[in-house]
């Protein structure tokens, strides 16, 4: 009988018995049966042929140049990758099913496929499959090269054969090694096939692109050592009945995290927005109470965000909703309201939402969520072309925002004309067309605005 091992499928760690919390990571109900066999074990060592290794160098001799960069056809991925793939790197791609994964990786193939050798390897579609996409998407795809395969070996003896310079795999949760027992999509199959892969890409200097599923949690499925192994993890986000989406780096050992880059859906594949701040505002006629702009920053991105409150009449136990913001802060900011503004909002149901489905982590979103907040409670608008920004402590003072230069000249170039942002970030030198107000405190701001109704 074959000894069996247990295996976490969060953070990999392993075990000789079964438990009901993981002793590594301590997680509840993750430890997963699999056969045990030694990690990297092989018939042959095809991939075992790491790079040659380096001698012991002292870092200030070593030369620090910077990686070269192939652009990928389309701007708003590159600029979530850092400029675009690099040679021998491993990035990895989630989202929901549906949400546009293969569809963005095939408009990237067929456009590098004009200046490298591509190879598009397919677990879940068929060949023909692929071509009625690409056909769909309006794709020539006379050089790229596509290989409908899910066993590790065949594939790397295809990747061998035709020495890509660029390779996506569809999926990893499909690919398995004949060297496990484990069944495809397992945490032995999913963490070895990625292991050999991403070996295989370092060892040929090409640029591996691993597609991932995600749990109904929204986190990458497998385990997650997975994630630790690649060079660069990318989410896909946004609402499959929605035409816009972002893929937002989570990790990037080539670029900056957190970036983001905005696709529109349409019939001849995804585009990217040059402009994302136009979505994330809505077109009111005229003002609405309620509502407040909202500069917010994603990697080195600075984006323009409606924030919209609603203030009803709630019963004795009132509901705090928010969507794209965190719950929890925004009972504190009521509290901070309340306590040094004077604003109760105790028997009053709070819904607050952030337009376009984006979703803000940020704390300098604090002052434009309690301003539409006092708007919609005293039914007073904001003026026209009105932003604020800027984090708001328990004490009640109104803290700086990084880069706050960025967000107010992004602001101007968009025809806003009135701020209100911490003092600290008031700019030294008058920005043309936009009027700043610096504040300390919460009741500052509020004096602000009401002087500016």
């Amino acid at each position: 009988m074959a000894k069996t091992t247990y295996t976490c499928r969060e953070c990999g760690g392993t075990n000789a018995k079964w438990l009901g919390q993981c002793p590594h990571c301590k997680a509840w109900n993750t430890l997963d049966e699999t056969v045990a066999e030694p990690a990297g074990h092989t018939r042959n060592g095809r991939f075992q042929a790491l790079a040659r290794s380096q001698p012991v160098a002292t870092l200030s001799e070593i030369a620090a140049a910077d990686v070269a960069r192939t652009p990928t056809g389309q701007e708003e991925l590159d600029r979530v990758l850092g400029g675009g793939i690099v040679e021998g790197a491993v990035v990895l791609i989630g989202g929901d099913p549906g949400i546009g994964k293969s569809t963005l990786l095939l408009q990237a193939v067929d456009a590098l496929s004009a200046q490298m050798k591509v190879l598009y390897v397919t677990g879940e579609e068929s060949g023909a499959q692929i071509a009625l996409r690409a056909h769909r998407l309006g794709l020539a795809g006379t050089r790229v090269r596509v290989l409908a395969e899910i066993q590790l070996e065949k594939i790397a003896a295809a990747i061998e054969a035709e020495a890509p310079d660029f390779c996506v795999i569809d999926s990893i949760q499909t690919v398995y090694s004949e060297q496990l027992t484990s069944a495809p999509g397992s945490v032995a199959q999913v963490r070895e096939c990625a292991a050999q892969l991403t070996r295989l890409a370092k060892t040929r200097g090409c640029a591996v692109v691993l597609v991932g599923h995600v749990t109904k949690e929204g986190a990458l499925a497998g385990p997650r050592v997975l994630e630790h192994i690649v060079d660069t993890v990318l989410y896909f986000e946004g609402d499959t009945h929605s035409s816009f989406r972002l893929v937002r780096a989570i990790k990037n050992r080539f670029g900056a995290v957190n970036e983001i880059g905005v696709f529109a859906m349409t019939e001849r594949g995804l585009k990217g927005v040059s402009n994302p701040s136009a979505i994330f505002l809505s077109t009111h006629g005229e003002p609405v109470p309620g509502s407040c702009v909202l500069v917010t920053l994603e990697g080195t991105r600075p984006l323009l965000v409606e924030i919209q409150a609603l203030v009803d009449s709630g019963g004795p136990s009132p509901r705090r909703l928010s969507v794209g913001l965190d719950r929890d802060r925004l009972a504190m900011l009521l509290a901070v309201l309340h306590r040094h503004a004077g604003v109760s909002c105790m028997d009053q149901d709070v819904f607050v939402n952030a337009v376009g489905g984006v979703r803000i982590a940020e704390p300098a979103a604090d002052l434009a969520v309690l301003l539409a907040i006092h708007g919609s409670l005293r039914g007073r608008a904001l003026p026209r072309g009105f932003i604020a920004y800027g984090e708001v402590g328990l004490a009640g003072e109104v803290r700086p925002a990084p880069r706050g230069q960025e967000r107010l000249r992004e602001a101007a170039k968009l025809g806003f004309s009135v701020a209100v942002v911490p003092r600290a970030n008031a700019p030294k030198k008058p920005i043309e067309g936009l009027t700043v107000h610096a504040v300390d405190r919460i009741e500052e701001a509020i004096e602000a605005v009401r002087g500016l109704a």
